[in-house]
């Protein structure tokens, strides 16, 4: 199953976006709420014709199903890779093994979803793997959050106008909390994100870059932005409850 790409919905209509799914009722409902969030879509239903559409077409990211029958996500994945495709790629899962997720990073998967999943949250994650890979149009660059403004092309910070020195590593965990900014973020989600698969980093480096963070966001009285969810993780919001 394969749908023609439709131009300018939308102001975003410039990303395309391929939809890969075996199951025709989710990719109806990623199709409409891709859609939505401003995104042009086109879907395919298996993995063969998920490759033919992203060598004729190009489309600027690729959400992809890990389990479906023929040709897994994983294995669509991998052969991506092995024709030097740079596309990005967000793996949708209903399995949240980290096995699952190391196998599908291990393929040349850039990020990783488990179902059950918020359609915001998938739009949200899909423009931080475009910035990331600096397929954002020009302009679009500079992530703007309350008086936070970060721009990951400079790599400039400031508060109300004023310049935050950060290092890479705090940049990169502001970074993916901005680009998620109003999502809870678990520490694991952190460490995969900033960290990578690196097993011999401990949930403590989140919570003491989170405080290296604070400190330098809020050295001159600012409010609080980055905030603890009890339990959870952490989110980066402008609301200071």
């Amino acid at each position: 199953m394969a749908e023609s790409m439709t131009h300018g919905e939308t102001s975003m209509g410039e990303y395309r976006i391929l939809a890969v799914d075996d199951d025709p009722a989710i990719l109806r409902s990623l199709r409409r709420g891709l859609r939505l969030e401003g995104f042009d879509v086109r879907t395919a239903g298996s993995g063969p014709t998920a490759l033919e559409i992203a060598e004729s077409e190009s489309p600027d990211a690729i959400v992809l199903d890990v389990s479906m029958p023929g040709m897994s996500g994983i294995e669509v994945c991998a052969r991506l890779r092995q024709r030097r495709a740079e596309v990005p790629v967000l793996m949708l899962s209903a399995l949240d093994e980290v096995a699952d997720r190391v196998a599908g990073l291990a393929a040349g998967a850039d990020d990783y979803v488990v179902k059950p999943y918020d359609l915001r949250e998938l739009a949200l994650r899909l423009r931080a793997l475009l910035r990331r890979t600096g397929r954002v149009a020009a302009g679009d660059e500079t992530v703007r959050v309350g008086p936070l403004s970060v721009d990951p092309a400079t790599r400039r910070v400031t508060m109300n106008g004023r310049r935050v020195e950060l290092t890479r590593r705090e940049f990169e965990l502001l970074e993916v909390l901005a680009l998620n900014a109003g999502i809870v973020l678990t520490r694991q989600v952190l460490l995969e994100r900033v960290w990578g698969y690196d097993f011999e980093v401990t949930d403590n480096a989140v919570d003491t870059f989170v405080g290296y963070l604070r400190r330098k966001l809020e050295a001159e009285g600012e409010p609080r932005m980055v905030h603890t969810v009890r339990g959870v993780g952490f989110v980066l919001r402008d609301d200071p409850a």
